[in-house]
């Protein structure tokens, strides 16, 4: 059985060994990222610094309350403001290998050059086992190239610490419980971001469609969960898909962007089953999208598909 005080002891022994210098540290403010913080931070004090990039594909107040979070946790911390780096190194890239890969040489570079100002030679990742397993090599298929492993650039000029390459994610939880981290349980999202719950080209715009109605299924399903309608899903977003079909609004033709909802129960995201979504919560959702994003969004789904043989997000 894992053993998260047996594994926090000795994990921070290792880094102690393995950062002879100053680290930086990638902190998307998710739970993997959190605890490797923590964990470092523990072993070489204040020779680890944090940076925050805001892709300009995060959810909605995200980038803010990272900042908050970290700061009360004494990561000393500066945020990359890069939407339209980000931006830039996405246009064109249709196909989802494409896009993570553009994503993750885009944070690679960031990071290099905050490490170049302070002097780091070392590139702390929440890096943990479904990343590098879905990313392949060796013998493995690739699924997708996680961002922060399939995406690194060869040329990259630091040197990878990864203290939960080895876990999975509830391991990682049982750790950020231990440690008293206050966002053990939150829920997963992305390194990527928006950007792969975009089908197709992610533009801001679209990132702008898609975080307000990530935004509107958060919290209709979040409220749901507190009034016992259900449980509250392991992960939960909305997708804006690549299809356009005919609407009516009022009564006037609409033609607009078609949304999916998508909700799951996991424990590891290994493999997953869609959430059983009361349908008074589903009709609530869409109702929301549809009237807070009039001409824009039109239609809106509900994804039925386990993991396997889909994945938990959608690229």
């Amino acid at each position: 059985m894992f053993d998260p005080e047996k594994f926090v002891n000795k994990a921070i022994e290792d880094l102690k060994e393995a950062i002879s210098g100053t680290a930086v540290i990638a902190c998307s403010g998710g739970v993997d990222s959190t605890v490797a913080a923590v964990l470092v931070a523990r072993a070489i004090g204040d020779r680890l610094y944090g940076v925050h990039v805001d892709t300009g594909y995060m959810r909605k107040n995200e980038s803010e309350d990272v900042a908050e979070l970290l700061r009360d946790m004494g990561v000393n911390l500066q945020v990359a403001i890069a939407g339209e780096e980000f931006s830039e190194a996405l246009k064109g890239a249709v196909e989802p290998e494409a896009k993570r890969k553009a994503i993750g040489h885009t944070f690679i570079r960031i990071f290099e050059r905050y490490a170049k100002e302070i002097d780091a030679k070392y590139l702390v990742q929440g890096t943990i086992a479904p990343d590098w397993i879905e990313s392949g090599g060796d013998l493995r298929d690739v699924i997708k190239s996680h961002h922060n492993v399939g995406a690194l650039p060869e040329d990259m000029d630091m040197s990878l610490v990864e203290p939960l390459r080895d876990l999975y994610k509830d391991e990682v939880r049982k750790v950020g419980r231990y440690l008293g981290i206050s966002i053990a349980e939150k829920q997963p999202f992305p390194g990527p971001g928006l950007a792969i719950r975009i089908i197709g080209e992610a533009t801001l715009e679209k990132a702008e469609i898609v975080r307000e109605a990530c935004f509107i299924v958060e919290d209709e399903l979040e409220k749901a969960a507190e009034a016992g309608k259900m449980e509250i899903p392991w992960q939960y977003f909305a997708v804006l898909t690549s299809a356009k079909t005919v609407g009516v609004q009022g009564d006037v033709r609409a033609y607009g962007h078609t949304v999916a909802v998508r909700a799951v129960q996991s424990i590891d995201g290994m493999t997953a089953a869609y959430s059983k979504v009361p349908h008074e919560v589903l009709e609530k959702i869409s109702i929301r999208i549809t009237n807070t994003m009039p001409g824009k969004i039109n239609r809106v789904v509900y994804d039925i598909t386990n993991k396997p043989p889909g994945t938990i997000e959608w690229e």
